[in-house]
């Protein structure tokens, strides 16, 4: 009994220890490599490259936008939010708090609703501009927020629905002015200028590599009268060629020819 125990032991023991081994030395062997990048693409996920900007990260302007924003499909879009919020005047918080009076209004405002701590402590009040970078996404303008919600991406909903909240006032705040909306563009916008000014340098950039390009065609229409002189040349020196063939072909019999006649000439001497 104890024979068969001590083979099933040592048995076990050596599979434990060949395991063991063959991990070590396949981590020594095996180099694992991380992807650079998905093999396939999902759509909807945004992929960022190691260290390279892909581009604009927050919201674009929407001030000027307001003035002839779809009032009707902002309240549509806001249906989404009333399974957490109230809009009505004098209606009780749910999740989210009323928003009745929001646009313009002071941030954390209802003293019965628990806001998080990060919204409490920014201070300040709920402008196109606030707003604007809220809705684009509201986790990344106050971190810690309650609100789950992934934001609207497009500036044109999100003018649609700020321009509707401003009309659940008593007073709705004023539209923006001339001034807040340039502000607003050369806050938001300064990559769009840059790409501007570069897309405009670039025709000139483009014929002035162009120029040597234009000026290399002349040289070669310079060359050509070159050629066709060396064609020139080299014709009438065939036709020599031809002609001095003809002549030795011409002048070979010619003496043979004087021959015979001294021949015949020294055969008859009496002629």
């Amino acid at each position: 009994m104890n024979l068969e125990f001590n083979k099933i032991f040592a048995a076990l023991l050596v599979a434990g220890i060949t395991a063991s081994s063959a991990s070590f030395v396949s981590e020594l062997v095996m180099h694992p490599h991380e992807l650079k990048e998905d093999a396939v693409l999902v759509e909807g996920v945004e992929v960022v490259s190691g260290g390279e900007a892909a581009g604009p990260t927050g919201p674009e302007p929407i001030m000027n936008l307001i003035a002839a924003a779809d009032i009707a499909k902002g309240e549509k879009l806001s249906k989404a939010c009333a399974a957490c919020h109230t809009f009505a005047k004098g209606d009780p918080n749910r999740v989210g708090p009323n928003l009745w009076n929001a646009v313009g209004h002071t941030k954390a405002a209802h003293a019965d609703f628990a806001y998080s701590d990060t919204l409490k402590g920014m201070g300040g009040k709920w402008g196109y501009d606030e707003l604007n970078h809220f809705l684009y996404k509201p986790k990344d303008y106050v971190s810690g927020t309650k609100m789950n919600f992934i934001g609207l991406k497009k500036p044109e909903d999100r003018a649609d629905v700020i321009a509707w909240l401003r009309t659940m006032a008593d007073s709705p705040l004023a539209l923006p002015t001339e001034s807040e909306i340039a502000s607003e563009q050369a806050a938001l916008a300064p990559a769009k200028q840059d790409n501007a000014a570069e897309s405009g340098e670039s025709p000139a950039q483009t014929t002035e590599v162009q120029q040597p390009n234009d000026t290399a065609h002349p040289q070669t229409e310079e060359q050509t009268p070159v050629e066709d002189a060396q064609k020139t040349e080299t014709a009438p020196s065939i036709e020599e060629k031809a002609e001095e063939s003809v002549t030795e072909k011409i002048s070979g019999p010619a003496p043979a020819e004087d021959g015979v006649e001294k021949e015949k000439a020294l055969e008859n001497p009496a002629h």
